[in-house]
């Protein structure tokens, strides 16, 4: 076998030439031998370090399937089921839907066929810890049937992560490193990358700039990733080469059963179908009847049988393909490959050597593609900004725009007021506001954050009230959020207020912190803070109570709506 990859060196060389890219690294598994593990080029593009079978590696998607297969443990002892609702097992988890609540399996969520949208924003370089980000799940809504469609999603293997954290009192990394990583020797495997930033021999992730060859580095930050159970982990060569024969022996690491054989079958049980996305749209069909089963894909590839998952960040890019049958694998990692595809082509070149197959010209194939795309995209953002309208102005000054934006599940965005103008921040990105048209606001077209398009609606008041921007697959709102008064300035508003036809209303406080109208026979009603002592009902928001003090000295709450102003006055504390 290892003839075949004699001159695999030379291939790699070319390769990487060819591809622009810094580095990468192969490993190569047929039947009981190791065939081939070896870094080719930089980990370090600015410092040249060799790309070793040591370095650390974020190995993003693929620690998909190490989830699995911790999920897949618990199922053997009975705390969790495959084809049950998972609720049954985990009464806390909540869906946007009583119809998700009362159906949702551990298989749907990890098989991406729960019909919800990825969301990747909620979780991407956001603060939130595995208990915020499972939290969220209730806020997002279904967008296609349960188990009619394959819709990728992060989040649900964040959720099981925290699931397995409920269930065992294990946080999910240190289940995972106690009953995977440390009986199959992955000593080297990490679990955060800003573990990963603390090591000399890691890989330093780079990108080609948009519209030349130059090879950009990547910001620190941008390879922290709060997803851990999803995508988190970090690893090398020479460690996923074991893993590569864990799987390749059904769960076995010498003649120890590590995960018990069910479990590694039942992740290739095919749970939701792919389309035939390469030959229906450009002819190829050297892959065929592609599924997702739990943590891995299945395939039929030139008419053998392959299980596989790749895994991206900016920067980075892995790929771990098995062919069970005939007990080859392949693992690849790649730095700088901005197109995304290179991780496969390396495999399938490694593997059809070893089948003895005529090479199929992936690269060339995608190179022109790659070529096409690079030059469509030059003038596609050479031709933005057409659809503005003219001669428009925004409807506020622009410091009316100022203050804190918030999303229930991404989080707050902030819009500053500099001598520049606007500015707008959010995760990473934080870059100049320019003026589009009426309320519409443009970032500039930056090289790593992207482009961002905010516009802004008033509220029936006729302040600026929220701020819309598409993230991940459609619009999100985000609301303004207002000051919220101290637990004493609430209490100083408290009492009894009448009105002028002898009405009495109450005003309280409820758990330190939130202020509240009672009335007698009807529920209490939270005031939300709007403005400085100004709130309102969210449900009614054009009513505004404003408290005041009138020519007496007297505390008054002023309640104004389209219909007119009302006035009632404190007489009670």
């Amino acid at each position: 076998m290892a003839l075949r990859l004699d001159d695999f060196e030379d291939f790699m060389t070319q390769t990487l030439r060819e591809w622009n890219v810094p580095g990468a690294a192969v490993c190569v598994l047929s039947g009981d031998e190791l065939v081939l593990r070896q870094g080719y080029g930089y980990r370090d593009w600015a410092t040249r370090a060799p790309f070793t079978t040591e370095t650390l590696f974020p190995i993003a998607s693929n620690t998909k399937l190490f989830t699995s297969m911790a999920a897949g443990l618990l199922v053997e002892q009975g705390q969790l089921t495959w084809d049950e609702p998972i609720r049954d097992k985990v009464p806390f988890i909540r869906f946007a839907t009583e119809a998700l609540n009362n159906t949702v399996t551990l298989r749907d969520m990890l098989s991406h066929r729960t019909g919800i949208h990825r969301h990747d924003s909620v979780w991407n370089k956001a603060p939130f810890t595995p208990a915020e980000i499972f939290e969220r799940l209730r806020y997002l809504r279904p967008v296609e049937t349960l188990r009619q469609s394959f819709i990728y999603n992060n989040l649900m293997y964040a959720a099981v992560g925290h699931v397995i954290h409920l269930l065992t009192g294990e946080p999910w990394a240190e289940f995972v490193r106690g009953h995977l990583l440390e009986p199959a020797g992955m000593g080297k495997t990490l679990f955060s990358h800003a573990e990963l930033l603390a090591s000399t021999d890691r890989a330093v992730p780079y990108i080609e700039k948009r519209d030349s060859e130059e090879l950009l580095r990547l910001p620190d930050e941008d390879q922290l990733s709060g997803s851990t159970a999803a995508g988190g982990m970090v690893s090398t060569l020479d460690d996923m080469s074991k893993w590569l024969r864990l799987l390749m022996d059904d769960g076995r690491v010498a003649e120890r059963q590590i995960v018990p054989r069910q479990v590694v079958q039942e992740t290739m049980v095919p749970a939701v179908a792919l389309p035939n996305t390469l030959a229906l749209t450009r002819g190829w069909r050297e892959i065929l009847n592609a599924t997702y089963g739990l943590g891995r894909h299945t395939a039929v590839y030139r008419g053998h049988f392959i299980c596989y998952h790749g895994g991206s960040l900016d920067g980075v890019t892995s790929q771990v393909l098995l062919l069970p049958h005939e007990r080859i694998g392949v693992v690849t990692f790649v730095i700088g490959d901005s197109f995304g595809v290179l991780r496969d082509t390396i495999a399938y070149q490694a593997v059809e050597r070893l089948l003895g197959l005529p090479p199929t010209p992936w690269h060339e194939r995608w190179l022109a593609v790659k070529k096409v795309f690079r030059e469509g995209m030059t003038q596609a953002r050479q031709r933005a900004g057409n659809e503005r309208i003219p001669g428009t102005v925004p409807s506020h000054p622009l410091p009316a725009y100022v203050g804190e934006y918030e999303h229930p599940a991404y989080g707050r965005a902030v819009i500053r007021h500099e001598s520049e103008g606007l500015r707008f921040a959010f995760r990473a990105a934080d870059l100049a506001l320019g003026h589009a048209h009426y309320d519409r606001f443009d970032t500039p077209d930056d090289e790593l954050r992207g482009k961002w398009s905010l516009n802004f609606t008033t509220d029936p008041q006729g302040d600026i009230g929220a701020l819309h921007m598409v993230l991940d697959q459609a619009e999100a709102t985000f609301v303004r959020i207002a000051p919220h008064p101290t637990a004493d300035a609430l209490l100083a508003l408290c009492g009894t207020f009448e009105t002028v036809s002898g009405v009495k209303w109450r005003i309280g406080v409820k758990n330190g912190a939130r202020l509240y109208l009672c009335f007698p026979g009807t529920p209490d009603v939270e005031l939300a803070p709007y403005k400085a002592s100004s709130f309102r009902i969210p449900r009614f928001p054009d009513r505004v109570y404003a408290f005041e003090t009138d020519e007496d000295g007297r505390c008054c709450l002023r309640i104004t709506g389209p219909d007119g102003v009302y006035l009632l006055t404190r007489v009670a504390l």
